[in-house]
């Protein structure tokens, strides 16, 4: 029996475009601004050493400030998944939410899957490759209103990268289930993929633009309102 249904957010309750057209692009054009007036901030400070640390693994540089503000824009630029990225732009979206400069886009089906759930008491969870902050400013501040309510668990990459078995099995044991009993919808196969291989139901979500694979997908939530 399903306690928890674990929603991606690229491409599954969220538009893509609404990630990289409005969301990346606002960070980027603020990143330099906003380090630059919060560098002693606890977080932004540990993020920035974070960023350090790793392109002197990498690249045996040693950065300095502006170096390493070029250096997350770089990653925006790339998409790249790093922590203190991601870390950085929850705290600049948090600024762009708060002023209304833009809402967090859900697709119309999201809200009434949501309710639905909620009425057979199973719970709901968030894994995404955003920070938690992050997930919350998207559904906190979204087309549909205030949805954190709704949502019992959010869980970003601190548990493990998103096509990794292992990071599966790590948010069963934090929400204290059997990955039997947590059903995981995906645009990305390679993450189901990863899911499965834990023993999570899964099913991938079709939505505009978005590639089929073997596994067994849907257009809409609606279509999966009537198997709960």
């Amino acid at each position: 029996m399903i306690k928890l249904f674990l929603f991606d957010i690229e491409g599954t309750t969220t538009d893509i475009n609404f990630v990289h057209k409005v969301l990346f692009p606002y960070s980027y054009k603020n990143i330099e601004h906003y380090v630059l007036h919060h560098q002693t901030h606890p977080t932004v400070e540990k993020a920035l050493e974070e960023v350090r640390k790793t392109v002197w693994s990498e690249e045996k540089k040693q950065l300095g400030l502006y170096e390493v503000i070029q250096k997350l824009k770089d990653w925006i630029t790339t998409d790249r998944k790093h922590p203190a990225l991601k870390e950085i732009q929850g705290l600049i979206w948090d600024v762009g939410y708060s002023k209304g400069e833009f809402q967090g886009h859900l697709y119309p089906d999201v809200k009434p899957f949501f309710s639905k759930i909620l009425e057979t008491k199973t719970q709901i969870g968030i894994y995404s490759s955003g920070s938690v902050h992050a997930q919350k400013l998207i559904f906190g501040f979204s087309t549909e209103g205030d949805l954190t309510p709704m949502i019992s668990y959010f869980f970003d990459t601190k548990v493990g990268g998103k096509r990794e078995k292992t990071s599966y099995e790590r948010i069963a044991l934090e929400t204290n289930l059997t990955t039997k009993e947590i059903h995981f919808f995906s645009d990305i196969a390679e993450e189901l993929k990863a899911a499965k291989a834990a023993g999570m139901a899964v099913t991938q979500v079709l939505r505009e633009g978005t590639r089929s694979s073997d596994f067994e997908g849907i257009t809409t939530f609606q279509t999966f309102m009537d198997y709960i």
